[in-house]
């Protein structure tokens, strides 16, 4: 832990950084055969819990048909790993996990653990490594929040149901424009064949399907979309390609601590394959940086609190939290302000200007 400097206010960063062990284990040193990085252990960890509880879960939920225990999966899915596994998909899209000798594996997350926690196939990585990341959340981005007021729950409402209804149509199509080939193809294949097997599952055993394969699918889409308007919630309509001012970094959360210090978004956008565990430390090298250019750095909470808080008008929840660069209102009144003056729609016009 160390304390940010002296161009903010005194905050300890308690989020999570890689200590290496000074003898691991047994356990250890055989997964360190299998992975490029020792930092990632606890993804390589992460995976075997996964597939110990998981896959007996999901098979005990389609042998026994019963609603109640398709309930029970789903719902200790939904505390124990969603939340996880996201993340780890996200991480080992930008960071290949397994040496070279044992490349096959890397596909065995988003082309079967995938679909058990609502990803199926490489419709993540291809937004999300194809799209989100080149496009940087500008009008040409799929998920983009830009054009939308961003403190209402109703605009959130429209911005994920076109999320929903036109992924299938408008990223393929992307993807073919921008000559990413392999990743339209493969694209096509997992999405179309994840519907064509549900579609089977719900005829051929309904509970089960339901309950692990496709409720998954549509929260995570939900959560999904929820927390990616959080990330992009405050955007300067000035400099809506500037990752330090379309996106947010949250500081000191249990969500952090959890999900590989996702909260660091920011960061993240600047360089997208650096290691999670580098995060925290390169905001800390990096602050006056961050106060030059107008981040917005949050202390408590994460990306999903922020976008409640924005649904429900609580600026002032979201004021408590706001840590104040260099530069930036100590003032309630004055952070709220500043906070609301980022949330309004960006319209075409001021981003063709901004980008020209």
């Amino acid at each position: 832990m160390s304390i940010l400097g002296r161009v903010k206010m005194d905050i300890v960063i308690s989020d999570p950084r890689y200590v290496p062990p000074t003898d691991p284990g047994p356990f250890d040193r055989f997964l360190l055969r299998f992975i490029n990085d020792p930092r990632d252990l606890p993804i390589a960890y992460l995976l075997l819990f996964y597939a110990l509880t998981t896959y007996p879960g999901a098979f005990l939920v389609f042998w026994t048909g019963s609603p109640w225990v398709g309930l029970a999966y789903f719902l200790a899915h939904f505390a124990i790993h969603q939340d996880r596994c996201i993340l780890m998909l996200h991480n080992t899209s930008h960071r290949v996990l397994f040496k070279p000798s044992f490349r096959i594996l890397n596909s065995y997350i988003p082309w079967v653990m995938g679909a058990f926690f609502g990803e199926p196939g490489i419709g993540y990585f291809s937004h999300h490594m194809g799209m989100h990341h080149p496009e940087n959340n500008l009008e040409t981005d799929l998920s983009t929040t830009m054009p939308y007021q961003r403190d209402s729950f109703l605009h959130f409402l429209i911005y994920f149901m076109k999320f929903m209804t036109t992924t299938f149509l408008i990223l393929p199509m992307y993807l073919y424009r921008h000559k990413r080939g392999a990743l339209w193809w493969r694209t096509m294949i997992g999405e179309i064949g994840f519907y064509v097997v549900c579609s089977l599952g719900l005829w051929v055993a309904p509970v089960g399907t339901l309950f692990v394969f496709l409720l998954p699918f549509l929260f995570v889409r939900f959560l999904m979309m929820w927390g990616n308007w959080g990330q992009h919630a405050f955007v300067d309509g000035d400099r809506p390609g500037n990752c330090y001012v379309n996106s947010i970094t949250c500081i000191n959360t249990r969500y952090n601590r959890r999900c590989f210090n996702d909260g660091y978004h920011i960061g993240h956008h600047l360089k997208a394959n650096r290691h999670f565990s580098d995060l925290p430390g390169d905001l800390e090298r990096n602050l006056a940086t961050y106060a030059t250019e107008g981040a917005f750095v949050f202390n408590g909470i994460d990306f999903f609190q922020v976008s409640l808080y924005l649904f429900l008008g609580r600026y002032n929840w979201l004021a408590r939290h706001f840590v104040p660069l260099q530069g930036q209102p100590t003032d309630e009144a004055a952070i709220i302000a500043l906070l609301r003056s980022r949330t309004a729609p960006i319209h075409r016009d001021l981003v063709a200007a901004a980008a020209a």
